[in-house]
């Protein structure tokens, strides 16, 4: 399969229809949709549409949202990471690990791959993304990654934080 990436500990592989049900169940999950979703649960048929748009992404752009387990062996889902396009921005960074699994790196070290990929080999400029302001978790990972941050802002209600990281500052 095209555009696997492995780490010391991660085996990660572009989303699949065929993942949609544990996708499905991972972005439901109250601590993990809570920041992903705006805590509202999304139905099968949009983690379908999002899973699509995904495939489509890798085929027009070479990235789009890419799963993750502990080892190549282990065909549970860990996680997710990857590059969300946009017409009007840089692609945005994504990420969110199992509950069960959180404190372990995994989220920082997949989205470490998923920059390393964005610039290494798509040769991207610009890497952003946004999280939710009391998501201390995934700022913390953000930060790690040497992302800066470069405002802050309202939206629906919400306190977000924008990020961005270029090649020359990827750690």
């Amino acid at each position: 399969m095209k555009y696997l990436l492995n780490t010391e500990r991660l085996s990660l592989w572009p989303c699949q229809n065929e993942d949609l049900n544990s996708l499905h169940k991972l972005w439901t999950d109250a601590n993990v949709r809570r920041f992903l979703w705006d805590d509202r649960q999304i139905s099968c048929e949009e983690a379908q549409s999002f899973i699509e748009t995904s495939t489509a992404n890798f085929t027009n752009y070479g990235y789009g949202i890419w799963l993750f387990s502990e080892n190549q062996n282990d065909l549970m889902i860990a996680g997710f990471a990857g590059l969300l396009n946009s017409s009007q921005e840089p692609p945005s960074l994504i990420f969110g690990t199992r509950p069960s699994l959180w404190g372990r790196g995994y989220a920082k070290e997949a989205a470490r791959a998923i920059l390393d990929y964005a610039f290494d080999v798509l040769d991207l400029e610009c890497v952003i993304a946004d999280v939710d302001e009391p998501n201390k978790a995934s700022i913390k990972v953000l930060e790690a990654l040497g992302m800066t941050r470069t405002r802050r802002a309202l939206v629906n209600g919400r306190p977000l934080l924008y990020y961005e990281i270029h090649p020359h500052r990827h750690i």
